[in-house]
């Protein structure tokens, strides 16, 4: 009759690492860190030469006397959405869709809009605004790492108790419109380029 030897377990105290195995954290390639940078910079370059990062500008959208943000913005969307399309049309970048929750996506916009409407500066107009010298950014900077951080300690909170109010999952127009997706793009974005030249020529400069 055969028997079979079990190993003797070993325990390890507690605070001894060298029998743990150990992990090294993954790091991002060189070649997409490089190319946050880049993007970072040309994003921050535009930024401030289409004057976004300008504080009369930025407080002359909210009194909607200058609707140069607005023009920026959706000439943005626009492309953007064009791009992300086609280049998923050809298999070179997946979706990652955020999901639609009610209560977090209204409070999440009247946080951000107090804050925008207070200091006229948003996280990357704020950036680009810094840079260029403008001192008063600061001071919205600052909060923005106070608020970023409040938000971390506060996540698991909102997690169960905000985020299952109004959850709708991963939606998307294309899932409400009976049509398919490259007619929902286009279509949506020869809507945004009529809103953009009707601000164009009736907009009193």
């Amino acid at each position: 009759m055969a028997t079979t030897l079990e190993e003797p377990v070993v325990q390890t105290p507690p605070g001894d690492d060298a029998a743990q195995p150990t992990q090294k954290p993954s790091a991002a390639p060189e070649k997409q860190l490089a190319l946050g940078l880049l993007s970072g910079i040309a994003f921050g370059f535009l930024l401030q030469k289409g004057g976004v990062a300008k504080y009369h500008v930025l407080e002359g959208q909210l009194l909607l006397a200058d609707f140069t943000v607005v023009k920026i913005m959706l000439s943005a969307v626009v492309v953007g959405m064009i791009g992300i399309h086609i280049m998923h049309r050809m298999g070179l970048v997946e979706l990652h869709l955020k999901p639609t929750r009610y209560a977090s996506n209204v409070i999440g916009g009247l946080v951000f809009g107090t804050g925008f409407a207070l200091s006229a500066y948003c996280p990357g107009t704020g950036a680009a605004a810094l840079g260029q010298g403008n001192f008063d950014a600061i001071a919205m900077m600052v909060g923005m790492v106070g608020g970023s951080y409040l938000f971390a300690e506060l996540s698991g909170w909102i997690s169960r108790r905000i985020d299952p109010i109004g959850d709708r999952g991963k939606i998307t127009l294309h899932d409400w419109l009976p049509y398919n997706r490259t007619v929902v793009v286009f279509g949506s974005a020869a809507l945004l380029v009529l809103v953009l030249v009707t601000l164009e020529l009736l907009v009193v400069r």
